[in-house]
């Protein structure tokens, strides 16, 4: 049997002796003992099952998958069966081109997926008539909880002033978003208030409310009376939108909504039993400096040619910390290039077909059961009916729906919901009939009244017009793919961000229906490979991180930090601590950890680092000690987020222990950790697991991301759960995410990763990776420092290079290197993270010995490069470095104003000549794109090239 290991790690075994011997020892043992301390190393193997080969794993996968049952469902609750058109499944979804892209940081080498992204919030923009939209959030669910805050956030000083905390939810929400909102809700103070939107008294305590459009149970409500009275309380409206439904329906920015947000899962993305999905979340321009997450706007580049980027990041956690009104760190990329594209390929008019189709077929199966004497409660709908009954006759039906193998919402109450998409066929709609005892009819009454209407135009850029055939989008994405550098062309060496292979065996199942087409609400006997599939992967994931139990709802890192410290919160309630509100937190901790401390009620008290990146133990021990009565947690990355393995961490969490507090541990830098040691055996009390890192689920430029929780025993009672599928614990908090499962159709791919690998295959991974580092810290070493490293020297699995020099001796900042690498076919390694003017280097475990000899080569190049400066060989201002990245527009131009040759500027290394990746773009203007911040689709000529 072929090991999988030896496709997933890089280095073969010849090239792992000789970069053991770089680095000064035989085996790798000796290197793992010199590194990882030996107080917290694991004293037994990790019991994971036998690893599987590729071909035993993909044969068991479609075993597992072939237990669930994909029935024809009409749920709805935010969820449809959808078509995803060939062209963007094999083109995008099947891509490594645009999944193994990261996060879109480095402009010039992104803009294939920025005009992607940029496409979608166009979309976004028109489709629900409001002024600005933002990337993708994770889910509706959330995106209604950011809204509210947002509101909450913006008030008026003198709303603030008057104490206003209340928040309307409607009671026709979805029930996952209102148990969302709730759990948001509970440690800001806000209270909610649910109840019909009719009946509401509202008053200035109120500072906003959400509605959804249509309800949960279809019905299309004029809102219009209700969100006037409310801005004569100073009350903002968030309106819970179907994205489809807008292609028919009046716009909710046009009755005066101040936010919209929903799902994107209608264009063409699977349910994937609960996803992942792309939410969006559009509003006005007056809130751009508060909206969540990333915004992509148009500037300029050094050229003066229109280039795309991250807008407004002085707005994210990165930056803000503790007084960010998010901890977003991830959008939902892939998916929203997916729905973007969706949009693209159908145009305005073919949008406009399909959800017509799907009212249609509504309004045409409401007639029939009319027609047979149902009283049908929705006035008005799109594509939902909401048929009265009692229990004993709903039981009735559901059995005779289930021998016709089709699934139906069941209400508490006995009535049934049914909820159409695009792909009802006629086939289906005389199932439904047939079930229900429908009688055929000549009506044929719409069920979108005259002033329920959309009057406006949608989707006119040019670009929604122009991609209508395959061959034509075909092109279209693989011009965009062409701009956009990924894993598929060179390492992406990110610190705390590990970039690592993405296998194809993990993938392959996504596509499969009998994972892809299962609602998250079906019943279980329905989604037993699901269950099978999800309950080991979090047995697994408790065994790797020596724990108790396991959640795998949260759906991004950030979101996994806040239940953790949710859970940690219910924990201190237990226990009569509601009072413990202290969060200790490195000055060297990710920008989410102190946002996400604040979101969950949490005072942030700042922990001094030592000189060697280290927790100070002297600071700690003092504000532990200060902080007692209050304590509630400390947030700790392990190893730290300055690469190295932390000698005395149990004496830290022995600290915090023995003054109240709980050990959050970050997940980020797992990939140091896994076979070696766990969070459980180091002593801390949860952690969370960055799954689009460690465990191999794709970045996908930026999102999805998985973030499950891993608890102590005394913790596990606290998991969350979900309203409508019970997970969790005992004393479970409520939901964090939509779905009861976050998004589970990509925990298939961890689910893979572990089982191909095994216990030994994890093992090996952590031990190379860390091998990795060390490997091109000695290489460099002689021409960069490293900032922290061991006593003897070591690094983790990533290392922070120090910079900071070269603007003294030569004018170059790190961003100049971050630039420059771009001509050397290579992504730029985390900047200025944690340290400013720095870059951290993290090579991950699936890198070759040929490849980190390439990336040292552009590094030692650089270096060289820089000290011709120091030097004055080259000019201090006009040098490679500060015109990095050169296109090939200019290299190639007749005129060449540069006083070093085109040869230096393009081709500075040999390896080059047969392999180069061409950047789209010159620099980009960041501070241009904020000061103009346009954040849809510009006119097409606005794009055109300057001479």
């Amino acid at each position: 049997m072929e090991l999988f290991s030896k496709r997933h790690i890089g280095p073969r075994p010849k090239d792992i002796s000789e970069m053991l011997k770089a680095c000064g020892f035989e085996t790798m043992e000796d290197l793992i003992s010199a590194t990882v301390p030996k107080s917290i190393r694991s004293k037994k193997a990790m019991d994971l099952p036998k690893a599987m080969s590729e071909h035993e794993y993909l044969q068991h996968i479609h075993d597992l998958a072939a237990k669930n049952k994909v029935l024809k469902t009409f749920i709805g609750m935010g969820y449809n069966n959808t078509i995803m058109p060939s062209v963007i499944k094999r083109n995008v979804l099947e891509n490594a081109g645009w999944y193994t892209a990261y996060t879109a940081y480095q402009a010039e080498i992104s803009q294939g997926r920025l005009e992607a992204l940029l496409n979608f919030q166009t979309m976004i923009i028109d489709l629900t008539g409001l002024e600005i939209a933002n990337a993708s959030l994770l889910d509706e669910a959330t995106a209604a909880a950011e809204a509210m805050i947002m509101f909450y956030n913006g008030m008026s000083r003198q709303k603030k002033s008057s104490g206003a905390n209340k928040f309307f939810v409607s009671s026709h929400c979805h029930p996952q978003n209102i148990a969302v909102v709730r759990t948001r809700a509970i440690p800001l103070g806000i209270e909610i208030v649910t109840g019909d939107f009719n009946e509401v008294q509202l008053d200035d305590a109120y500072f906003g409310a959400l509605l959804q459009y249509p309800t949960t149970e279809g019905n299309v409500p004029d809102y219009r009376a209700f969100v006037e009275k409310s801005k004569g309380f100073e009350i903002k409206t968030a309106v819970a939108a179907d994205i489809l439904s807008l292609a028919l329906l009046t716009p909710p920015g046009e009755w005066g909504a101040d936010a919209v947000v929903g799902s994107t899962q209608r264009f063409g993305i699977p349910m994937g039993f609960g996803g992942p999905h792309a939410a969006f979340f559009s509003t006005k321009e007056e809130f751009k400096r508060h909206i969540p997450g990333r915004i992509i706007g148009v500037s300029i580049d050094s050229d003066g040619n229109k280039a795309l980027r991250m807008a407004l990041q002085t707005r994210e956690q990165h930056i803000k910390r503790d007084k960010a009104t998010s901890n977003i760190c991830t959008a939902q990329v892939l998916l929203a290039v997916m729905a973007g594209m969706y949009a693209v390929y159908h145009g305005p008019d073919g949008i406009k077909e399909i959800a017509s189709e799907v009212a249609s077929k509504a309004s045409r199966l409401n007639a029939c059961l009319i027609a047979a004497g149902w009283k049908q409660d929705n006035a008005a709908y799109f594509d939902t009916l909401h048929l009265e009954c009692d229990l004993k006759k709903q039981k009735e039906i559901r059995k005779k729906a289930l021998d016709a193998g089709v699934n139906f919402r069941y209400f508490d109450n006995g009535n049934i919901g049914i909820s159409l998409d695009e792909t009802t066929s006629e086939e289906d709609l005389n199932s439904l009939s047939s079930i229900l005892g429908g009688k055929e009819t000549n009506d044929s009454s719409t069920g979108i009244p005259t002033d329920l209407r959309r009057q406006s135009n949608y989707l006119q850029h040019p670009v929604f017009s122009m991609y209508h055939s395959e061959t034509e989008m075909m092109r279209y994405i693989k011009r965009l793919e062409n701009k956009d550098l990924s894993l598929n062309f060179s390492m992406i060496a990110l610190g705390s961000c590990t970039m690592k292979l993405n296998a194809a065996s993990e993938l392959l199942p996504l596509s499969w229906g009998e994972l892809a087409n299962i609602h998250p609400f079906v019943p279980a006997d329905q989604a037993q490979g699901y269950y099978q599939m999800l309950n080991d992967l979090a047995d697994y994931l408790t065994e790797i991180t020596g724990f108790s139990a396991t959640s795998l709802q949260p759906n991004s890192g950030a979101q996994g930090e806040y239940a953790g410290l949710m859970v940690i919160r219910a924990y201190h309630e237990s226990r009569g601590d509601s009072h413990r509100n202290i969060a200790l937190i490195p000055s060297s901790a990710h920008g989410t950890n102190p946002a996400s401390a604040v979101m969950a009620g949490m005072e942030v008290v700042v922990v001094k680092t030592d000189d060697d990146g280290n927790i100070d133990l002297a600071d700690i021990s003092e504000k532990s000690a200060q902080y007692s009565d209050k304590l509630a947690a400390l947030m700790i990355t392990y190893p730290s987020t300055h690469g190295v393995f932390e000698e005395h961490i149990k004496d830290v969490i022995k600290v915090v222990h023995d003054n109240g507090g709980q050990v959050y541990m970050d997940g980020a830098n797992m990939n140091a950790q896994v076979g070696l040691t766990s969070p459980g055996e180091i002593g801390a009390d949860v952690c969370h697991l960055n799954l689009h890192k460690t465990f191999a689920i794709p970045h996908g430029g930026g999102g999805p991301g998985m973030g499950p929780i891993c608890v102590a025993a005394h913790l596990a009672p606290f998991l969350p759960t979900n309203p409508v599928i019970t997970t969790g614990g005992a004393q479970a908090i409520e939901a964090i995410s939509a779905a009861p499962f976050g998004s589970s159709l990509v925990l298939v791919i961890s689910y893979g990763y572990i089982r191909m690998l095994g216990a030994a295959g994890l093992k090996e991974s952590t031990e190379i990776a860390i091998l990795n580092a060390n490997y091109i810290k000695n290489k460099l070493a002689g021409h960069y420092d490293v900032l922290y490293k061991n006593k003897i020297g070591l690094v983790a699995h990533e290392m922070i290079m120090e910079c900071r020099d070269f603007k003294k001796s030569a004018g170059i900042e790190v961003t100049d290197i971050a630039k420059r690498l771009m001509d050397y076919g290579f992504h730029a390694p985390t900047v200025s993270f944690p340290v400013a003017g720095t870059i951290m280097i993290e090579p991950t475990e699936s890198e070759s010995k040929e490849e980190l000899d390439r990336f040292i080569e552009a590094l030692q190049s650089i270096r060289e490069e820089i000290r011709e400066i120091e030097m004055g060989l080259a000019d201090y201002e006009d040098n490679v470095l500060k015109n990095a990245p050169h296109i090939a527009r200019n290299v190639m131009s007749d005129e060449w104003e540069h006083i070093y040759s085109r040869k230096k500027a393009a081709y500075p290394v040999r390896y080059l000549e047969s392999n180069k990746f061409w950047p789209s773009v010159k620099r980009v203007d960041n501070a241009f794109g904020d000061r103009n911040l346009v954040c849809a689709c510009p006119p097409m000529e606005a794009y055109e090239m300057t001479e």
